[in-house]
């Protein structure tokens, strides 16, 4: 058993240095010398590989697995969720049905500034709670293209929506990770997140306006965002406060956007805005279909979130885990010289833990079957599309998809070889050795986790813990770390490779991923830095 080592080189801040090199390669190809997304995952991940092998010690045939592991990770589930995301929306622009969503949004309005509200922070947000994994940001790109917007300034614009959400995915699944990893109560840390993240989900609307339209957009829009971002923060904070984190990305982005609606019906801005290049007002809303035709133009996406909200219920784990009826359909393998071979050990770990590394694939409980399911019953019973054309179009899914997928394959190797050799802990380390003002830069270790593991939940499995360590060591509260470490990750989401990599493939910009980056990566800056700068100050509170 190989036991992780985090100061390699006898200075922690010289290791540090040395381990964040992976990260730096990857950003610095993507914004300064402009390199696609592939290029600039293989780049980090041999530079992630050779610091691993020389510096750190691994083994190589861990490293090798480790990297193994991060691959097949990529594919099952992060490749087949995105794959079968893509194909329902395929199915639905090729039955027609976008047409009709077109219609039936400019029938409550064509101001675009107001369908962003609609369709990325609102339904987003939904989508975010429900599942995760990446589905809003490919789901809700595509429909704003669908809607005129060029499609990089879509995949921007869903990226940055879903911050409001991101702290929340996959049915509270982060908040309940980081309270059993940092030793925490899940009551606890869903308050402590209420004033953490409150202003930013309030806040979102405000700034989806600004890089809109600039100041013209907030004073015209300055009610509807002000509906939205209350309605969904001040709800949001109820069900945290009041029933946990389970729904909290459920009840509130839909009561959202019920008001928005409603808003809409009596009120409308001064102006009425369209991005540059956008199908005028008169032919954006030509579509004026019944009740019934939008409701079927529709039905993809909330059948999609029925059958996604039903996968996420107990039973489906009982059903489909260990002694359920259909644990058959749940595969597994342990991962060679990397399956308890690697021992985490303190200050990281409390006592020496063998990792764990099972490549898990559960054949009919994963969120992509789901969606699946979704789309063969779309296929069914939607008039404007046959079997033929339907299988058509997951051929066309996977040959848009195919170099993406390949990059978050890269970028979860990545990710993979640096939490195993240690490198990862290595950053978290290096930043907790600031003592009484590691509060300041605690959400920068939230942000370092998902940048590098594109997860909220790997985020808080590799750092929880290390945030509740260090702040009884410097008398700061344990659950406000925890909570600032999870609201750093979601500040990452909006410029994590994996996040990148699916939003250009949902737009069909594969090889887009450096301008994106560089798009995204300013408001990502900052709610991080709004993030320091509160978290610091609610120390002295809490």
């Amino acid at each position: 058993m190989w036991q992780q080592v985090y100061d390699p080189l006898g200075s922690l801040w010289l290791s540090a240095l040395v381990a964040a090199v992976p990260i730096l390669v990857f950003l610095l190809g993507l914004t300064v010398l402009k390199l696609t997304g592939l290029v600039s995952a293989v780049s980090s991940l041999v530079a992630t590989a050779v610091i691993a092998l020389l510096v750190y010690g691994m083994p190589a045939s861990t490293a090798a697995s480790a990297g193994l592991y991060g691959v097949l990770g990529g594919l099952w589930p992060i490749g087949w969720i995105v794959l079968m995301a893509v194909w329902l929306y395929r199915i639905s622009v090729r039955a027609g049905n976008f047409d009709v969503i077109r219609g039936s949004i400019s029938g409550i309005t064509t101001d675009q500034r107001i369908q962003v509200l609609l369709i990325a922070y609102c339904f987003g947000g939904f989508l975010e709670g429900a599942a995760g994994f990446g589905i809003p940001i490919a789901i809700c790109a595509a429909l704003l293209v669908n809607l005129g917007f060029k499609p990089l300034r879509a995949a921007m614009l869903a990226l940055v929506a879903n911050a409001a959400a991101g702290a929340y995915g996959a049915i509270g699944i982060p908040v309940i990770v980081g309270a059993q990893q940092g030793g925490v109560g899940v009551a606890d840390l869903s308050a402590t997140m209420v004033a953490v993240t409150v202003l930013i989900t309030a806040a979102v609307p405000f700034m989806l306006m600004a890089i809109m339209d600039g100041l013209r957009g907030l004073r015209e829009t300055a009610p509807a965002a002000l509906v939205t971002g209350i309605v969904f923060a001040g709800l949001q904070a109820a069900v945290l406060l009041l029933l946990g984190p389970e729904l909290a990305d459920i009840v509130p982005p839909l009561a959202a956007m019920v008001a928005l609606a409603l808003l809409m019906r009596r009120w409308s801005p001064r102006g009425i805005y369209r991005e540059p290049g956008a199908p005028a007002p008169d032919d954006a809303g030509a579509v004026r279909p019944g009740l019934r035709r939008v409701v079927a133009a529709w039905s993809p996406f909330y059948v999609l979130s029925l059958l996604i909200l039903l996968w996420s219920l107990p039973f489906m784990d009982s059903l489909t885990g260990e002694g359920g009826a259909l644990s058959w359909t749940t595969l597994g393998w342990t991962m060679p010289a990397l399956h308890e071979q690697v021992l985490r050990v303190a200050p990281v770990a409390a006592d020496p833990t063998p990792v764990g590394a099972v490549w898990s694939v559960p054949l009919l409980a994963a969120s992509g079957t789901a969606i699946l399911l979704a789309a063969v019953l779309t296929t069914a019973f939607t008039r404007g599309i046959s079997w033929r054309a339907s299988w058509q179009e997951l051929g066309g899914a996977a040959r848009q998809l195919a170099v993406p997928v390949v990059m978050i394959c890269l970028v979860m190797a990545v990710a993979n070889v640096m939490s195993f050799s240690g490198m990862s802990s290595t950053l978290g380390l290096a930043i907790a050795e600031v003592g009484r003002a590691f509060p300041l830069i605690s959400p920068v270790i939230g942000w370092i986790g998902v940048f590098v593991t594109g997860s909220v939940v790997n985020n808080n499995t590799l750092f929880a813990g290390l945030q509740s360590v260090t702040a009884g060591q410097i008398g700061a509260s344990q659950t406000l770390l925890v909570a600032s470490n999870t609201a750093g990750g979601l500040a990452a989401k909006v410029v994590s490779p994996q996040s990148i990599a699916i939003a250009t493939a949902a737009v069909d910009r594969a090889g887009s991923e450096s301008q994106l980056m560089r798009m995204a990566l300013p408001y990502s800056a900052a709610l991080l830095a709004y993030l320091c700068v509160w978290v610091f100050a609610l120390s002295f509170w809490l």
